[in-house]
C-alpha cells in the first residue's frame, strides 16, 4: 500500500468539510453542516476505494479510529443513535461517516445525505467546534 506522501483528499470532501486533524491513519473532517454532528475519516493512503483494499492490520487501525470518533461524538452529543457508514457513490475515495443522530433532528429517521439544504457553520461556532473536537480526539493543535 502506498503511503501518506501520495495521499490527496478528494476535492469534493475537501470542499464540503473542515479538517480537524490527523490521527495515526486517518484525516478527520467535520462536515460543514451544522444541522448534524458529523465526522468523516479518510485513511491517508493513495488509491483506496473499499474497506477490502486495506490489509488486516490497517483495517483494524481504521476500525479503532472509527471507534475513537464514535465515542467522542457519543460523549459530546449524547445521541439517540450513531450512524457509521462507508459509502462511495459520490466520492469513490475510501471514507467513513460517523454521525450522531437525535430523534428530533430534521432528517430523523431518514438518512442525512441529500436531506434539505445544508447549513454551513458560522465562523465563531466552527472555531469552537473544531477546537472542542481536536481536544476530545487528542489531535495535536488543540
Amino acid at each position: 500500500m502506498r503511503g501518506d506522501a501520495e495521499f490527496a483528499l478528494d476535492p469534493h470532501l475537501a470542499g464540503d468539510a473542515h479538517a480537524i486533524g490527523d490521527l495515526e491513519l486517518s484525516r478527520v473532517l467535520l462536515m460543514d453542516d451544522a444541522r448534524f454532528p458529523w465526522l468523516v475519516l479518510v485513511p491517508r493512503r493513495a488509491g483506496l476505494r473499499e474497506l477490502i483494499d486495506l490489509d488486516a492490520a490497517t483495517r483494524q487501525a481504521l476500525m479503532s479510529e472509527i471507534d475513537r470518533c464514535a465515542r467522542v461524538l457519543h460523549t459530546l452529543e449524547h445521541p439517540d443513535k450513531l450512524n457509521i457508514a462507508a459509502l462511495g457513490n459520490v466520492v469513490a475515495q475510501l471514507h467513513v461517516h460517523v454521525i450522531a443522530r437525535r430523534a428530533h433532528d430534521i432528517a430523523w429517521p431518514r438518512p442525512v445525505w441529500g436531506f434539505g439544504e445544508r447549513e454551513p457553520y458560522a465562523t465563531g461556532p466552527l472555531s469552537v467546534r473544531l477546537s472542542t473536537l481536536r481536544q476530545a480526539l487528542e489531535i495535536p493543535g488543540a
